[in-house]
């Protein structure tokens, strides 16, 4: 049978998950997919997403690639993955690609989001971040202009990491209020690539912004200190949401 690969667009609880990354002994988002896809194709099926989401994280978007030789339609794959899969991931989308096509390399762009809620919530828990002092909305709002464009986000990068470089463009940063669920503050990012807890990183200083721990016009200072200890904490990880993942 000739092999062929498939485009998959998913959604996950990142909850109960140590990260998207195969790791041993640990239950993972990339793992129960391969162990799915392995049990419909008969033999070892490796899947490549298009980025690595921390232990907690959440995804509304992540994509990935699998390649494979069964020669049924995208949409009886996906019907037939989706019943092997737990309840906390699904296969959104599942389409045929062009052999050549990569998950993580071809993207253009990926886009996060971040929830903040300023209430407590036992709805909410497991998927925001409940931010116990008052903050000033229009202070953090001041805050997202220096972060746009090509920047270098040493500041914003947890410890540990190594990435080729610290260089991202930013391309999109809004700071939106939701209303109907007690005004929780939704982040946007859009940029070509992330640093390892760099969203997290940029709302955990605007939250301090929005405190009065720091001013607006200190996240400049702090993007030039290149050094993670000058930004404000990693905001937890229920927050984050994996949003879109961008292709030519």
């Amino acid at each position: 049978m000739e092999r062929r690969r498939l485009k998959l667009v998913l959604e996950y609880d990142g909850t109960d998950f140590a990260g998207w990354q195969v790791q041993p002994d640990q239950r993972t988002v990339q793992g129960v997919l391969e162990d799915a896809f392995s049990s419909l194709a008969g033999g070892p099926t490796p899947v490549t997403g298009a980025g690595r989401t921390d232990a907690g994280v959440h995804a509304l978007g992540q994509a990935a690639h699998v390649e494979t030789e069964l020669g049924l339609p995208a949409a009886e794959i996906l019907r037939a993955v989706n019943a092997r899969l737990p309840d906390d991931v699904l296969v959104r989308r599942a389409e045929d690609a062009d052999p050549s096509f990569h998950a993580r390399f071809d993207a253009v762009s990926r886009t996060y989001v971040y929830l903040m809620g300023l209430t407590q919530s036992p709805i909410w828990r497991r998927n925001r971040w409940w931010v116990r002092a008052p903050v000033d909305a229009d202070r953090m709002r001041e805050a997202l202009g220096a972060f746009a464009g090509i920047k270098d986000f040493s500041s914003f990068c947890l410890a540990g990491s190594e990435p080729e470089h610290h260089r991202c463009l930013l391309t999109e940063i809004s700071l939106e209020c939701e209303p109907q669920h007690d005004d929780m503050l939704i982040l946007r990012v859009e940029a070509n690539r992330f640093l390892r807890g760099m969203v997290r990183s940029i709302a955990g200083t605007l939250v301090e912004v929005g405190r009065g721990k720091l001013d607006p016009g200190d996240v400049a200072a702090i993007l030039d200190a290149k050094d993670r200890a000058a930004a404000g904490p990693t905001a937890p990880p229920q927050g984050l949401y994996l949003a879109r993942v961008t292709y030519r």
